[in-house]
Parts: C-alpha cells; structure tokens; sequence
C-alpha cells in the first residue's frame, strides 16, 4: 500500500488525477505530520491529535486512525519540500476541501498547546500554496483557536 501510495502521489502517473479516499486522507495526514514536526518536537499530543481528525472525518475507530497516519509519516518523510509537496497536493484535491484542511492544520499547530513560530510560519506557508489567503487562514486560525480555548496572544 505504502509504496503504491507513493506511486500515486509522487510519480508520473496522472499527477492531476484527484486524490480520493484513503489517499487524500493520507496525503492530509502527511502535511499535518510536516506541520507537527516543524518544530523539531513531534509530540505525543500531536500523534494524538492527528489520530482525532482523522477519525473524524471519516469516520475511523482509533486503530485505522493510527495505522493512516503510520503511512502518512513515511510519506511525509520521503515527501518532496514542502512547496512541490503542497503543490501536488493542491492539484488534486478540490478548492472546497482546502477550508478544513487549514483548520486541520491549525489545530496540529497547537495541538500541544504552545504556540510555536516554526508551525505557525509552515502553517501560513501552506495555506497560501493551497490557495487560502491570508485573512480567511487567519480567520481558520481564530475559530480553531476559540474551539481549543486558547488565547490570541
């Protein structure tokens, strides 16, 4: 699975075919794994937290959960940069699905409960290569802020 996975997403076969299911989830995965690593601190409460979106949105129990993002992690880690990666991504998942990426991403960034520079900045990065402008990822960013109790500082 993983190596076909990788296939799909990096190789040449049908780049701007979308990604659907498993693998747009996994390729999810794999950026909140880059955004919970930017630090250099990827915690127990981001693995968690990881494990949480994506059994919520789509309907995971906590084994499935885990194994996707034990998947995602390999493929974050042979993942091209960050820009080519977010491309490839952006490409073949719809404008409407993007949001709630952001916001997903957001909530890694905090996941921890500290405010790191390095997630924050990736955070931001990734949004614009995803086609969110900066006032609607800072607007995401609020409203995952507020749904964590956490205060803008």
């Amino acid at each position: 699975m993983f190596r076909n996975l990788m296939s799909r997403l990096f190789g040449q076969e049908a780049p701007s075919a979308p990604l659907r299911g498993q693998d747009a989830e996994v390729a999810l995965a794999a950026l909140l794994v880059r955004i919970a690593r930017a630090d250099e601190r990827y915690s127990q409460a981001e693995v968690a937290r990881i494990d949480q979106i994506l059994a919520r949105r789509r309907g995971l129990d906590s084994t499935e959960a885990a194994e996707r993002r034990a998947a995602a992690e390999m493929i974050e880690a042979e993942a091209p940069d960050t820009v080519r990666f977010t491309r490839l991504i952006k490409d073949r998942i719809a404008l409407e699905d993007r949001s709630d990426i952001i916001a997903a991403l957001w909530e890694i960034a905090y996941a921890d409960g500290a405010r790191s520079a390095e997630e924050e900045s990736l955070v931001r990065l990734v949004s614009g290569l995803l086609g969110i402008n900066d006032r609607d990822s800072g607007l995401i960013r609020q409203r995952v802020m507020a749904d964590l109790g956490l205060a803008e500082s």
